[in-house]
């Protein structure tokens, strides 16, 4: 599959089941895949399931790899908070996309930093999961739907405002079964 051919992406705090569901989506679709793990472990375990379409980074050194590398940028940016995203921004070829990911976005933030970055015409919205199935959590209520939700349901919604979304920003889209409209 070759959706995401051509595309540059940096999933930052990407070892999480998110942020992995995340980079193998893309690395499935064709993409090259840069990914922080904050341990030796946490790098081994993900250059494992990602394989030679991805490199692994200590977070430390992220923005050294990106200076370092021929391109002029990524073409997406998905990371879990404003202050992990910020710093990162540079990086991001005019035109492409930030993607939030964590559980609570602030929609102020997410409008607020669309507005900023919509003179380089980088979009930015954000998903909202909630009640995602994980490993070793403690039984939790039930959304609406009736079920708890896979860390592959939020890839696919961050995947779709980072790719398909072509004129949205500043939004925020709940993946939580529903949980927020109950």
């Amino acid at each position: 599959m070759t959706r995401y051919a051509h595309t540059e992406a940096l999933v930052a705090g990407g070892t999480g089941a998110i942020g992995l569901a995340i980079a193998k989506r893309l690395v499935e679709g064709g993409a090259t895949v840069l990914l922080t793990a904050g341990t030796a472990g946490e790098r081994a375990h993900a250059a494992a399931e990602l394989g030679p379409s991805a490199r692994v980074l200590d977070p430390s050194g992220t923005e050294a790899a990106l200076d370092a590398r021929d391109g002029d940028g990524v073409d997406l940016l998905f990371a879990g908070a404003v202050p992990v995203a910020r710093p990162l921004l540079r990086h991001v070829r005019d035109g492409g996309a930030l993607v939030l990911t964590s559980p609570t976005p602030c929609p102020d933030t997410v409008r607020a930093l669309a507005a900023e970055l919509a003179g380089r015409g980088i979009r930015v919205n954000a998903v909202a999961p909630g009640c995602i199935e994980a490993p070793g959590a403690g039984a939790a209520p039930l959304p609406p739907l009736g079920r708890l939700g896979a860390a592959e349901e939020v890839a696919r919604a961050a995947l779709f405002l980072a790719t398909e979304a072509t004129f949205t920003t500043g939004a925020r889209l709940p993946v939580d079964g529903g949980l927020g409209s109950s």
